[in-house]
């Protein structure tokens, strides 16, 4: 046990402290005269002699310098540096020896692992003494309706608590389900963001703000919330409807798909029955009463969508969505927006980037086309160079050019094969794209005017330079709202899916995808003559990176298939 003591470093020997403290150069020869007299530091000697092979004696050069043992360091050191490791790992170390398992109690080196896994911020041994924090906060975020000392009976008393537990049995269990996800709600979809937010696990389903205002920020409300309300075990409660919190279920399924479940219903129901309800989320989710809303297509498509969701009790099913991945040649940075969508209102859309296309996919969908499927698709090698405004006022014009492209790509994805317009390569938007590059000459195609390659020629400059080029849209075409852009930079050709009741008859028309900006772009369906503004979702989510452009593309497949 001594020779295995002393050659792994784990416990210094009484020699091993005396020749440390006689290492300098002028007591070198002193040291080497005087015979060490400890017996046991002899058998140690001669024990790693005869384990290193030498066969000889003991060596006459200078000993080596003494190993170094974590079991050597002082505790705080020791908690120092299993703060740094990854909580995963810890469980592990616990297991080496007992010294190990009692420092890994120390409660500072799970805090760390709390705030730098998962962002909690929060400190329990405060939240009693100051009495605001998390039970205040969330008593105003959660449910305004529940006064904070009734809000504060039900929370858990966090002064024994440990974070240890909350890293545990909270954080890491639930980490899976951490991130953005897709209800299965039929045509309708939605936008679900699950976040460590304090000493909570909250589910935020994400609206898009009230029709037509575009621009304004996101909605959100909270589905469900976990945390701890005893030491060692994790409660799920629902918040939906509007008698606060109460009991439910979550079932991991696999590491894509989780479902939830609320063990009390009768909490979602109103005193005035079904037509209190109704105004209620007509009031949420529009900001407006029937009565408000003239035209009757609209009731209607307004009374269906609260018949299908109202029906799940937020008893759904999700299923994990990515945010796509962006490289330095994309046109503008991917991302999730929101457009305007006529009587269907506003709707979530993510836009990414596929070689030579973008498409524009719904997070949120319709009757007419579900969540799930592309409503744009958008050619980055066919660039449209719009006529001046005043031409641009005509919508056959603007028409003209538009369908002579298209009969453009028909041929070249005649002569490519089905698979000619699908490269991955990435091409610079400054680059020109279309049947009339700008050029000093005029262009030769048929059908285009002299002047109309100067004019193209003329918005290249603008566009490059950053000062864009004017833009009004055509007479004729609706638009829900019409605080658009004058000026947008580039435009380019693109086809909208668009189809009847139920996603029958699906079909994809000509259009124009202009671009504003970095967070704004345009839509134009020229058989619906109809105008979709989309505006960037400004929201920061984490968890919601791809870990790879495949698993990306797999994600899209996924949930396009669920409503086909």
């Amino acid at each position: 046990m001594a020779v295995c003591a002393r050659l792994c470093g784990v416990g210094p020997s009484r020699g091993c402290r005396r020749r440390q403290q006689r290492q300098g150069l002028a007591e070198t020869a002193a040291a080497d005269s005087e015979p060490d007299t400890d017996p046991e530091e002899e058998r140690i000697e001669a024990g790693a002699a005869a384990l290193s092979g030498a066969g000889v004696g003991r060596s006459a050069g200078p000993s080596p310098p003494p190993r170094c043992s974590l079991l050597e360091l002082p505790p705080e050191l020791l908690v120092e540096i299993f703060a740094s490791l990854p909580g995963t790992d810890l469980p592990s170390l616990a297991q080496v020896c007992t010294k190990f398992r009692h420092i890994l109690h120390t409660d500072t080196i799970w805090r760390r692992r709390c705030r730098e896994e998962y962002g909690v911020c929060e400190n329990l041994r405060k939240l009693e003494i100051t009495g605001v924090s998390c039970r205040d906060v969330y008593a105003k975020r959660i449910n305004p309706r529940v006064k904070s000392g009734r809000f504060m009976k039900i929370l858990p008393d966090y002064e024994h608590m440990e974070y240890r537990d909350v890293y545990t049995c909270l954080l890491h269990r639930y980490r899976h389900i951490l991130g953005l996800w897709q209800p299965d709600i039929g045509p309708y979809g939605g936008l679900l963001n699950v976040v460590v937010d304090g000493l909570f696990i909250i589910g935020w389903m994400y609206m898009p703000p009230h029709d037509p205002h575009v621009d304004d920020p996101m909605r959100f409300k909270p589905l469900f919330r976990i945390h701890l309300m005893e030491r060692r075990s994790a409660t799920v409660e629902c918040m939906y409807g509007h008698r606060g919190p109460h009991n439910g279920h979550i079932q991991i399924v696999k590491m894509d798909e989780f479902s939830t479940k609320c063990n009390q219903t009768d909490h979602h129901r109103m005193p005035g029955g079904r037509q209190e309800e109704f105004r209620t989320w007509l009031r949420e989710e529009w900001g407006r009463t029937l009565e408000d809303i003239f035209h009757e297509h609209m009731q209607e498509l307004i009374l269906m969508k609260f018949i299908y969701t109202s029906q799940y009790d937020n008893c759904l099913t999700y299923r994990r969505i990515y945010l796509p991945p962006s490289h330095p040649d994309d046109l503008i940075r991917p991302g999730l927006f929101k457009g305007t969508y006529g009587s269907h209102g506003l709707e979530i859309v993510m836009l990414s980037f596929h070689g030579k296309r973008a498409r524009g996919t719904k997070i949120t969908g319709d009757p007419n086309i579900p969540a799930g499927q592309q409503t744009v698709e958008i050619d980055l090698m066919h660039r449209i160079q719009l006529p001046d405004v005043e031409n641009l006022r005509d919508f056959n014009e603007l028409s003209r050019l538009v369908l002579e492209v298209r009969e453009q790509v028909r041929q070249e994805q005649g002569e490519a094969g089905p698979d000619g317009g699908e490269g991955r390569g990435h091409q610079s938007p400054q680059e020109p794209r279309g049947p009339a590059p700008p050029s000093a000459e005029p262009p030769t195609e048929k059908g285009r005017g002299p002047g109309e390659g100067a004019v193209a020629a003329a918005a290249e400059q603008p566009a490059q330079s950053g000062q864009g080029q004017q833009f009004v849209l055509p007479m004729g075409v609706s638009c829900r709202n019409e605080d658009y852009p004058r000026t947008c930079r580039m435009c380019f050709y693109g086809t909208g899916l668009i189809a009847g009741h139920g996603f029958t008859s699906p079909e994809r028309t000509p259009g124009v995808f202009i671009l504003f900006d970095e967070d704004r772009f345009g839509f134009i369906w020229l058989e619906l003559k109809s105008f979709s503004l989309y505006s960037r979702v400004q929201a920061a989510f984490r968890n919601a990176e791809a870990p790879s452009p495949q698993a990306f593309e797999d994600m899209l497949k996924n949930i396009q298939s669920l409503t086909a």
